[in-house]
């Protein structure tokens, strides 16, 4: 009677840690690393910009790309100037660190440029030549 029970308690304990335990390291794909490689590569081609690069696991490092290999790239730390070689593996994502996006300028000069016109547009003919005593006028 023991031994059966022996057999139902192992047989709990292995479906309870085969379902409870979750999977943690995942195999990055092929395109994947392509893609980070391309990244890589179109970021390199500017020398005095820095990038940040973000690793699988969740570690955050900042420097400037000094080489680009088929499986590794050399990053350059800005502060002490130490060289790190890093695996596209090991890359979860990367991207130019600091500065305003072109976008953002855009989005930017777009608004300016929208209060100017609205206030040389507008005001006139709110105001009604300067008539008005009330306002923004």
């Amino acid at each position: 009677m023991s031994k059966k029970y022996l057999a139902v308690t192992l047989s709990a304990i292995i479906t309870a840690l085969s379902l409870g335990l979750p999977v943690t390291a995942s195999a990055q794909s092929t395109a994947e690393i392509e893609k980070i490689r391309a990244k890589i590569q179109t970021l390199s081609a500017s020398k005095d910009s820095q990038v940040q690069v973000k690793f699988r696991d969740r570690t955050k490092v900042k420097g400037y790309i000094e080489s680009v290999e088929p499986v590794t790239f050399t990053l350059r730390n800005p502060d002490d100037g130490t060289s790190q070689s890093i695996a596209y593996s090991e890359v979860e994502s990367v991207s130019k660190a600091g500065g305003v996006s072109t976008k953002t300028w855009l989005i930017l000069g777009g608004v300016a440029a929208g209060a100017v016109t609205t206030w040389l547009i507008v005001k006139p003919a709110v105001c009604d030549g300067g008539a008005q005593t009330r306002g923004i006028c």
